[in-house]
């Protein structure tokens, strides 16, 4: 589909700006109004510069990708924008006419990125300035607006829906904390996996070790953490954390398969999504928490620490710059694992 960009909007997940329903355009809560058919440009928005919407009627599954134009992480402006997408969401959920009506059974993360990278996690060069300029305060905004999108993924936005992660690359950071935070994770064999804040003297800190400790033991879930290691997708399938493997360049087709396979179980599986949720709750305010203890612990790291974030960082655009071709990929990957881990060595 083509996207209009525009310039983003800094909206939160609660509020509402249009007063009519037209193409790109969010919904409104007026009960009057003509109840149109749900389409792709029922959740898109003109503003998105980093985010892409598709919407399959036939399975009701909507899609939204990451499409960043910079840095291929968790930037402000992608996070903005995935709230406004959450809050779309709920709009046309409260929208419906009877309470059985569900205009989406599935809801999948994916990403557009270059270079077979789904997410490599936060802005580092932000985090570098922020810690710099001793500046707490924009360390928790960010934070806090990472875990608005985390948390709303992670409760499936309190709707009757199924939530998917569509894995097609690597997912480091805050991308392995994104993907984490949906009920099932596909990944395609090449995809790798990996927390690797510890190798400058900081942690996960925008749901990791809540999410991870749902889905495996919170002692396994530590190692992960604190190992600063690169996991492949089958390494993390026989750990529990991931839920299907696929091969390169199937990994739509893996998801279609399942949604196939399980339709008339349907709701079953969303059924068991919302007991998991019942049996280990994850409240706002624990993510929250975490964030708060996660900019003091920012603010202590040293200046080596701040050099090999700049450093992985610069490793990060130069991946970037490629284009995506599967050997510069492959080539890609490994520069990226090497940089990595070299980061611990000062």
């Amino acid at each position: 589909m083509s996207v209009i960009k525009g310039t983003s909007d800094n909206l939160t997940e609660h509020t509402s700006t249009t007063s009519v329903s037209k193409p790109g355009q969010r919904l409104v809560g007026r009960r009057d109004l003509p109840h149109p058919p749900v389409t792709t440009e029922t959740f898109d928005d003109p503003s998105f510069r980093e985010l892409s919407v598709d919407f399959d009627p036939g399975t009701k599954t909507l899609f939204y990708y990451q499409e960043p134009i910079g840095h291929p992480g968790a930037t402000q402006g992608m996070m903005r924008e995935i709230r406004q997408f959450h809050a779309t969401v709920r709009e046309v959920f409260r929208r419906r006419e009877s309470a059985e009506e569900q205009p989406v059974r599935h809801m999948v993360f994916g990403s557009r990125a270059k270079g077979r990278l789904y997410n490599v996690g936060g802005d580092l060069r932000l985090f570098v300035k922020l810690i710099h300029a001793g500046d707490r305060k924009g360390l928790r905004d960010y934070g806090r607006l990472c875990i608005d999108c985390v948390y709303g993924m992670a409760v499936d936005l309190n709707l009757p829906i199924a939530s998917y992660a569509l894995v097609e690359g690597d997912a480091l950071g805050g991308g392995f904390e994104a993907a984490l935070s949906n009920d099932v994770i596909i990944a395609e064999r090449s995809a790798k996996f990996g927390f690797p804040e510890i190798l400058f003297s900081l942690f996960p800190g925008m749901g990791a070790y809540s999410l991870l400790a749902r889905r495996i033991a919170p002692a396994a879930a530590e190692r992960i953490i604190l190992s600063g290691s690169i996991y492949t997708a089958e390494e993390l399938h026989e750990l529990g954390v991931v839920d299907i493997v696929a091969p390169d360049g199937e990994g739509h087709a893996a998801l279609y398969e399942h949604l196939r396979r399980n339709e008339r179980r349907y709701a079953a599986h969303s059924g068991i999504y919302q007991v998991r949720r019942m049996v280990n709750p994850l409240r706002y305010e624990e993510l929250a928490n975490v964030v708060d203890l996660w900019v003091e612990t920012a603010m202590k790291v040293s200046d080596s620490d701040l050099k090999r974030m700049t450093r992985l960082a610069n490793a990060q655009d130069r991946r970037l710059a490629r284009d995506g071709e599967t050997e510069e990929a492959a080539s890609d990957t490994a520069d990226a694992e090497v940089a990595s881990r070299s980061l611990s060595a000062g």
